[in-house]
């Protein structure tokens, strides 16, 4: 799942507009609206990060998950390679001292190995 189709998918979720949830999150409308269709950059600030899931009430998990795609978002497009990137919040559960299944892991580094 990429950032903008998280992000937007959540806010719906939380029945907020796009000018609601701005105007909560202290946005301009016309740039978040950019960021939802992919045409602009996402938030990389842990502190906007902060303020966007508690905006949308996310779980502990969901804001995990918030923060990996931002990161994900950041990557440089000659470096983004789908197969691989749709593994990273694997790699970054596993950094924060999560365990990863083991099916999990085994498609990550299959995922790496073939890339």
């Amino acid at each position: 799942m990429r950032f903008e189709d998280f992000i937007k998918e959540k806010r719906q979720a939380a029945e907020l507009t796009l000018r609601k949830f701005c105007a909560l999150a202290s946005v301009d409308p016309s740039n978040w609206s950019k960021i939802e269709r992919g045409l602009g950059e996402a938030p990389r600030s842990n502190e906007m990060l902060d303020r966007i899931a508690d905006i949308l009430k996310l779980s502990p998990s969901d804001k995990d998950t918030l923060r990996d795609l931002a990161i994900v978002a950041a990557f440089p497009k000659e470096f983004r390679d789908d197969k691989v990137i749709e593994k990273l919040p694997i790699f970054f559960r596993t950094v924060r001292g999560e365990k990863p299944t083991e099916a999990e892991l085994e498609k990550l580094f299959e995922v790496i190995k073939n890339s």
